[in-house]
């Protein structure tokens, strides 16, 4: 038996299993998962292993709140492309690294166990790593939907600045490789948790340069969120431009406020 099965592909009752997410999420739940985190952390450190062997190692490590884990998701924000499991998944949609994206839920599902390790702190750090690529990056519509309250208070420059970078990429006419416009509202609905004001305006910001029927929808969730003079303004200018599905949606928001 290999040592990432004996690490990933074994249950904590010593049975054999294909199915690894049964290990990583049963260790949120079984102190064993311990016994296997110093040779997780030896695998996932293995320049010759294959990719993807380190790759879940992270992603076992990072759900457990280790800080090896969080230590490896911000090294490899900052790698991006040269990250040594880049591209070993890659989203159908559009056809991009999809890795950073399940690194982004590997850290918001580690809430319970950074608490209990007392690694709050490294995990926001690993959601900031996120955040500041996210105007490059393929996320699957999944981080700002992972990022707390707790987390967007501290993050919320850092949500604005790439989200401020990505809109100025943007309005540049650069090609994007994937829907970075709706991925960036994704990031202004998350700031919509504790600034209503500062969301509709990053939201705004987006809208005014690339407006599609798409990243409208997502905008609706900042309306849900916050009722500021701002988002009434935002709802209103979503109105102006989108068709019969936004419009109702927009309406729909302020009947449940």
């Amino acid at each position: 038996m290999s040592q990432f099965s004996r690490l990933l592909g074994t249950d904590f009752d010593g049975q054999p299993t294909v199915d690894l997410d049964d290990v990583i999420y049963g260790g949120l739940d079984d102190s064993r998962h311990r016994d296997r985190v110093p040779g997780l952390i030896k695998l996932m450190e293995d320049s010759t292993a294959p990719a993807r062997e380190r790759f879940l190692s992270c992603v076992a490590l990072t759900t457990w709140g280790e800080p090896a884990g969080y230590k490896a998701v911000m090294s490899v924000a900052k790698a991006t492309k040269s990250a040594p499991w880049y591209e070993i998944l890659i989203d159908r949609k559009f056809s991009v690294d999809s890795t950073f994206a399940q690194l982004a839920t590997a850290v918001g599902d580690s809430d319970d166990m950074a608490e209990e390790k007392g690694m709050l702190v490294q995990r926001t750090e690993a959601f900031r790593s996120l955040v500041r690529i996210a105007d490059s990056e393929y996320f699957e519509d999944r981080l700002g939907d992972l990022l707390g309250r707790e987390s967007v208070n501290v993050l919320l420059d850092d949500i604005a600045e790439t989200v401020e970078r990505g809109v100025a990429s943007l309005a540049s006419l650069k090609p994007q490789r994937f829907d970075v416009a709706t991925q960036l509202v994704d990031l202004a609905s998350a700031a919509a948790l504790v600034d209503g004001r500062l969301a509709a305006k990053l939201a705004m910001d987006v809208l005014n340069v690339a407006p599609s029927h798409r990243t409208l929808v997502h905008a609706i969730t900042i309306l849900h969120r916050s009722k500021c003079p701002e988002t009434q303004q935002l709802a209103e200018y979503m109105i102006s431009i989108g068709d019969e599905q936004v419009r109702h949606m927009v309406a729909q928001a302020f009947e449940r406020s």
